[in-house]
């Protein structure tokens, strides 16, 4: 990568920090949910309704991502890290699923939109020709985040309260975020008119935005109910040990990380569309076969998931960046993970009516044609590799 200026690397540092917080706060439900489950006698069809209404809460990041578009990155990232903290905090006090629900529905909401608004400042402050590689560098310090949580739930487990407890960390880092990230250059010099919502519906920027979420909701119709349910899946199906699904988790993230810098590399030197749908049927791929076979399937498709869907991670994110202006880029991002609310939902509904025939293998693993769908709609976007970003 290019050499970075001071001002780059603080940026980097103190966005790096709000993206580990929210990948080691959000992987905290996913990994300590068989244990969630059994404290609260819940079945398949209660933890989709569980995933259902978190993936409500991105409606939430919605309109604070337009505040990013109107008065800058840095304030939003820092109170979304303060609100996610907070939250997830008190998520440890809760006497049952329906209040833990309630709590993580804000959550996820400050969760996606520090993730979104940190990933459209990267993208506008790292250099045109390694925007792949500096958003791969915030992916892999995501997936810290998340492998933190892999490394300290089996030594806690069953307790999983204690990993929301840890979650409070984030309170004080917040301030510091707010007082120490520099606000980004790039939305500095442009003039902020009118809403972004509106702008993102004029015809330059409106196919894009149509085409990019409805990819997402297909693609979230097979990986939200993978995501969430593979641990359950492992732990009820498979009789795996939190052990043997944490030894799974780093594998598949050790992959992962190598992936990351894989994907920024690639797409930096071959463009974006090609690896886009390429990774995209691959990750189709290689989830599907995780439910559609025994353990060792489930092991070697998870790693490959991991690996594929890891390397697609900052082909996205730059695209994405690319694909949209400045005074509307956090609200893209948001607008599109709303997208893939929507599909989650859809997958995780699908998931828990086909469940008691099909199996919960069975039932996740039809959503890999919606996937596959949704790849083939990227041909309909245009390359961006190296070109100036849109205002």
């Amino acid at each position: 990568m290019d050499e970075l200026d001071r001002r780059q690397k603080v940026t980097l540092t103190w966005a790096g920090a709000a993206v580990v917080l929210s990948g080691f706060q959000g992987s905290i439900l996913v990994l300590a949910l068989p244990a969630i489950a059994a404290d609260y006698h819940a079945g398949i069809p209660a933890l989709s309704g569980l995933g259902s209404i978190l993936a409500l809460g991105t409606l939430g990041a919605l309109p604070l991502a337009a505040l990013a578009d109107r008065f800058g990155r840095r304030r939003l990232i820092a109170a979304g890290v303060a609100g996610f903290s907070i939250v997830n905090f008190a998520s440890a006090f809760v006497p049952s699923l329906a209040d833990l629900a309630f709590l993580k529905l804000f959550a996820v909401c400050f969760e996606v939109l520090v993730v979104g608004v940190a990933t459209a400042l990267i993208v506008e402050e790292a250099p045109p020709g390694r925007r792949g590689q500096a958003v791969s560098v915030l992916a892999l310090l995501s997936g810290l985040g998340t492998g933190i949580t892999v490394i300290a739930y089996p030594l806690v487990a069953p307790h999983w309260r204690w990993l929301f407890y840890a979650s409070g960390i984030g309170i004080p880092v917040a301030p510091l975020i707010w007082w120490l990230l520099p606000e980004g250059r790039t939305w500095q010099s442009v003039r902020v008119t009118g809403s972004a919502l509106r702008l993102l519906l004029e015809p330059r920027w409106r196919r894009r935005i149509i085409v990019l979420a409805a990819m997402f909701g297909l693609l979230a119709v097979l990986l939200e109910p993978a995501g969430l349910l593979y641990t359950v899946y492992a732990s009820a199906a498979l009789s795996w040990t939190p052990t043997e699904i944490s030894l799974l988790v780093v594998v598949s993230g050790i992959f992962g990380a190598v992936s990351y810098l894989a994907g920024g590399y690639l797409t930096d030197r071959y463009g974006r569309r090609a690896p886009a749908i390429a990774l995209t049927v691959a990750t189709a791929a290689s989830t599907s076969l995780s439910f559609a076979s025994g353990a060792v399937g489930f092991f070697a498709g998870n790693v490959l998931w991991s690996a594929f869907a890891s390397a697609a991670t900052p082909v996205f994110g730059a695209w994405s960046g690319e694909l949209f202006p400045t005074r509307a880029r956090a609200t893209a991002e948001a607008a599109i993970a709303l997208a893939g609310a929507v599909g989650s939902i859809a997958g995780l509904g699908l998931v828990a009516v086909l469940a008691p025939s099909a199996g919960l293998g069975g039932a996740i693993e039809l959503g890999g044609v919606a996937a596959v769908a949704g790849a083939l709609l990227l041909f309909l976007l245009p390359e961006t590799r190296q070109q100036p970003l849109p205002e």
